[in-house]
């Protein structure tokens, strides 16, 4: 079946669908099958997007996370098509198919579709079509709707996609109230789009966001989570931060973060302002080198004690607004439905991010406490950030609290500048650690050896040797302890007076 003369192909603009498809070679055979059998389909939404401005930026390292395909087939001669495959079925209603490749990866394949009668969340009604056009008009935003051919990449623009990615604007699909009302989650997906892009919103997209924020109060907690973690996860989280703030949408979402507003700091150590302001600052400095959301999450979270903080303390300091923060935070975390695993993280965040500022101060005894909370012991001491994580994510934390104050390097440097001399005595300790499920003093008692500084000292010869790699098991470090004492009955002295020659 062909495109269609009414599709705005832009001077023949194409994505090149190779590089596509050495990421995901299946897709190429799912989006031929279809096609040899006259039913018309192109690739659709972020691939296409994505696939233009990697092309416009020089990208050239750049492959998809996945590939969509929409196609004008029926569910039924989809399954018809792929027989000899896995099909599952993810949404009998909406016409949705995953085919499972070869490579035991699942391929969206989506009946074109139009829908009506939303309930804000929603359709309550979803009709099949054969139509192209009908199904990309239903879509959210204009970057969102773009469409290629499989096979040749030729782009179809039905709604003004490429524009608006060229200038990037985020800009509703038609009428921007109509789609806001059929889903009060793309309120939040404007401004995921507008991190991801670096783009502005189109003015009445953006009045439509405003007049319809109270929506988001009828979504789904989970759904919210999932987006604004997508939003964290953009190198702009702080500018999705503000947006939200100027829309309305942060005080439905996060009110902790949006009630710092107006919360007074010391000059002396925070003259950039109030808490929202450092918070907001604090965040920018991290989209430079932090990754995982769930840090910048805690980042967002941890200064919201500081109001009860100040209120319990009559204003004189915000002394305990961590371990208050650690409360709120855990009511947030459950309020969107994170995991327990990342409940736990971030609150351990929140609640150590002023002691770990204090770290070079503690005792050895404490530092070593401190770094191994939350270790994974099967990690080798050189992988620091997989073996102690949250005392790396902790870290993380710390360096963007502490540039967006007046400490800046000399709040977070001492820290790093004690870890070196830590991990040598933590490598120690784990030596030891294995030496002695090899060999302990019991083992040498049982050998005739009584108990006194004589079998101390032996026990540190025995060691010796197991640090130097020379007794790698314990039927070795056995017969090598057996020799030592053998010896010393022999020559009648202890291992004082002698030194063995070796």
């Amino acid at each position: 079946m062909g495109m269609g003369a009414e599709h705005d192909r832009h001077d023949r603009l194409r994505i090149d669908v190779e590089r596509v498809y050495r990421a995901h070679p299946f897709a190429r055979e799912v989006a031929r099958r279809l096609l040899e059998a006259g039913h018309e389909t192109v690739l659709i939404g972020g691939v296409v997007r994505d696939a233009l401005l990697a092309q416009w930026q020089g990208d050239d390292d750049w492959a998809p996370e996945e590939v969509d395909l929409a196609t004008a087939a029926l569910p039924d001669e989809v399954r018809r098509l792929f027989r000899d495959r896995k099909v599952v079925e993810v949404g009998k209603a909406f016409g949705v198919l995953k085919v499972l490749g070869p490579d035991g990866r699942a391929y969206e394949v989506a009946t074109f579709r139009v829908e009506g009668e939303y309930d804000g969340r929603r359709p309550r009604r979803v009709e099949l079509v054969r139509s192209l056009a009908q199904d990309v008009k239903r879509r959210d935003f204009t970057v969102n709707g773009l469409a290629a051919h499989p096979l040749t990449g030729e782009v179809i623009d039905l709604v003004g996609g490429v524009p608006d990615l060229k200038r990037k604007i985020i800009r509703a699909i038609g009428d921007p109230d109509a789609r806001f009302r059929e889903d009060y989650l793309r309120l939040l997906r404007a401004v995921r789009f507008a991190c991801k892009l670096d783009a502005t919103l189109e003015p009445r997209t953006r009045a439509a966001i405003r007049r319809h924020r109270d929506g988001l109060l009828r979504i789904s907690a989970e759904r919210v989570r999932d987006e604004l973690l997508a939003m964290l996860r953009t190198p702009r989280s702080a500018k999705g931060i503000q947006l939200m703030d100027e829309l309305g949408l942060l005080e439905r979402v996060l009110p902790e973060v949006a009630a710092c507003k107006g919360v007074p700091q010391p000059e002396i150590y925070h003259p950039e302002g109030d808490v929202y302001t450092h918070t907001v600052l604090a965040l920018r400095i991290a989209d430079r080198f932090i990754e995982d959301p769930l840090v910048k999450l805690a980042l967002l979270l941890h200064d919201v004690g500081k109001r009860e903080a100040l209120e319990r303390n009559q204003h004189k300091n915000a002394a305990g607004h961590d371990a208050l923060g650690a409360r709120k935070a855990e009511a947030v975390c459950r309020r969107l439905r994170l995991s327990h695993a990342e409940t736990e993280l971030v609150v351990f965040l929140v609640k150590e991010h002023q002691r770990v500022g204090h770290f070079p101060e503690m005792g050895q005894g404490k530092q070593v406490r401190f770094l191994k909370a939350r270790e994974d012991a099967a990690k080798p001491l050189e992988a620091f950030r997989a073996r102690f994580p949250g005392f790396a994510k902790l870290v993380q934390l710390m360096i963007a609290d502490c540039q967006a104050s007046a400490m800046k390097a000399q709040g977070w440097l001492p820290v790093l500048e004690r870890l070196p001399r830590l991990l040598i005595r933590l490598r120690e300790l784990e030596r030891l650690t294995r030496a002695r499920k090899l060999i302990d003093g019991h083992d040498l008692i049982r050998l005739g050896v009584k108990p006194g500084p004589q079998l101390g000292r032996l026990l540190e010869r025995i060691y010796d040797k197991i640090y130097a790699g020379e007794l790698p098991s314990r039927e070795a470090a056995l017969a090598y302890a057996r020799r030592l004492v053998e010896a010393e009955l022999r020559e009648g002295q202890g291992p004082q007076d002698r030194r063995e020659g070796e």
